[in-house]
């Protein structure tokens, strides 16, 4: 049986293969190249081996435990293409948190990253449905930006109807022509 050190860093070096994959097949070389390092560190990586289960997220089972996940906090906090990242203060002058809008950039950099964890996560069982039906049932929680969240739902819609080549060919004609 493969133990949680050897399990976890299997899963992380596979998701971000996956991920640098993708951010290539996108034209995001150098995202693709550093997307999550921060899951090497110790605070990050010591919770993975820890809390390892092979099928989902170790931060599941560290927020389970303890009520929160601090290699989640830390993982987040350090790392531009998730959602969490970028929320902040609103203008509004009601001091309410709020989402900001992405860069495209990272908005294509959490595709990739959305991609590869459901083909880490799923397996075999695999569709290019996975990545939209899991923002699906998660969407109603997040605290997103509208035009980044249309964005995202878009990218992830193709995916699911037209598949992985469609895809990549939109982000790079469309939305990273001239980034």
């Amino acid at each position: 049986m493969i133990n949680n050190f050897t399990g976890h860093l299997r899963t992380i070096n596979r998701h971000k293969a996956l991920v640098m994959k993708y951010c290539f097949k996108a034209g995001l070389y150098r995202q693709g190249l550093m997307h999550d390092l921060s899951k090497y560190s110790p605070a990050e990586f010591i919770t993975g081996v820890k809390y390892f289960q092979g099928d989902k997220s170790p931060n599941t089972a560290e927020r389970a435990e303890i009520g929160y996940s601090r290699a989640w906090l830390h993982h987040k906090g350090r790392n531009k293409h998730h959602i969490e990242y970028w929320i902040d203060y609103g203008q509004t002058g009601d001091k309410k948190m709020t989402g900001i809008k992405m860069p495209v950039n990272y908005v294509v950099e959490m595709f990739c990253d959305r991609i590869a964890a459901c083909r880490v996560y799923n397996g075999d069982s695999y569709t290019d449905a996975d990545a939209y039906n899991y923002y699906k049932r998660s969407r109603e929680h997040y605290m997103i930006h509208p035009e980044t969240d249309r964005l995202l739902r878009r990218l992830l819609i193709i995916l699911r109807d037209y598949g992985e080549e469609t895809a990549f060919r939109y982000i790079r004609k469309k939305i990273l022509k001239n980034y």
